[in-house]
């Protein structure tokens, strides 16, 4: 039987090229005169006949156009939303005292690692070296956090609910791994197209590229996260009469959260490469700084823009990566240290 459907399935891809060749040369406003011609000129072995035009170019724009006439009201309200939040916690983040975000961050890091000294230290430091490189750095980092933020809250508001029906349900999983595969293979760059064509340029269409650059790691670890539960654990709670709504949120939820923070990290580090790579559409930030300082030839402030958004990079590691820590220590069972004791017939 299985052998039957991959014949007819080679017939179909078969008849799908053929198909194609035939759309391509009836659409080309480059094909000979009479078919004819084909067959007693074959200058179109040496090069690629230019009759064999594919109208993908046409069908794209015709489709994107219907497109946006029938929603552009929804991504204008869209766009909205966005801009609203982005310039709202952008005001709020730069009428903060430099000294209160620094000394923020330390405590925030301070009690996300656990209470350690060493890492809330480093931390601090790295955060005060951003100002400390070039003063204007300070709100230019703001603006880039703010992008960032955003962009990371809508990677969480849809790649959690993702990865837990791709874990839960075998056929959401099989459609969504392959999206998941195009979307990362996709060049980076390409992201922020979709963005300019609705949103224009500015903060906006980096927001979107973060979204579909990052989410993909996120899904992809929370889905991982809660299937790697043990299956003894899960059984346990089935015996208590634990429903399915329970399982999730008091036992593979809990269980799955150090791989969870793994793609949070993760999210977050794609989320600022991505911001940079935005400078290129108007994007304000440190990659504007980087951008600019390319333009004009001026190596040193490029430098001092890039290492500042290695700082911020360090920044963001650290604190998630140092949460993520804390909650795998609470959730593996503490390791026994083992009593070695010496053979008394052993000298």
């Amino acid at each position: 039987m299985i052998k039957i459907i991959k014949k007819y399935i080679n017939y179909l891809y078969l008849t799908l090229f053929a198909g194609l060749i035939v759309i391509s040369y009836l659409s080309s406003k480059r094909k000979p005169d009479s078919v004819t011609e084909l067959f007693t000129d074959f200058g179109w072995l040496n090069d690629f006949p230019k009759w064999l035009d594919a109208p993908f170019m046409i069908w794209i724009n015709d489709w994107w156009r219907a497109f946006s006439v029938k929603y552009g009201l929804i991504f204008d309200a869209i766009g909205y939303v966005l801009l609203r939040a982005y310039s709202i916690t952008k005001n709020f983040l730069i009428d903060i005292p430099w000294p209160l975000i620094v000394l923020g961050v330390i405590l925030l890091t301070y009690f996300a690692s656990g209470k350690k000294i060493g890492t809330t230290i480093f931390v601090g430091f790295c955060t005060f070296s951003i100002g400390f490189l070039n003063p204007r750095f300070w709100d230019k980092a703001i603006e880039t956090t703010t992008i960032v933020f955003i962009g990371l809250l809508l990677c969480l508001m849809v790649g959690l609910p993702v990865g837990i029906a791709m874990a839960r349900n075998p056929r959401v999983r099989n459609v969504i791994l392959p999206v998941l595969d195009l979307m990362q293979v996709i060049p980076s760059f390409c992201y922020l197209i979709p963005g300019i064509i609705l949103f224009g340029l500015g903060a906006i269409p980096a927001i979107i590229g973060i979204f579909i650059y990052a989410c993909p790691p996120l899904i992809r670890l929370t889905d991982l996260g809660i299937r790697l539960v043990d299956t003894e654990v899960i059984e346990a709670a089935e015996s208590f009469g634990a429903s399915k709504k329970q399982k999730l949120w008091g036992v593979q939820l809990p269980l799955a959260l150090p791989n969870i923070m793994q793609g949070i990290n993760q999210c977050t580090m794609m989320a600022l490469a991505m911001v940079v790579i935005a400078s290129m559409i108007g994007t304000r930030g440190l990659g504007d700084e980087v951008l600019l300082g390319l333009q004009q030839l001026n190596v040193g402030s490029a430098l001092e823009a890039g290492l500042a958004i290695v700082l911020l990079a360090i920044v963001f590691d650290r604190i998630t990566q140092a949460y993520g820590e804390k909650i795998q220590e609470r959730t593996q069972p503490a390791k026994k240290k083992k009593k070695i004791t010496r053979n008394r017939w052993i000298t």
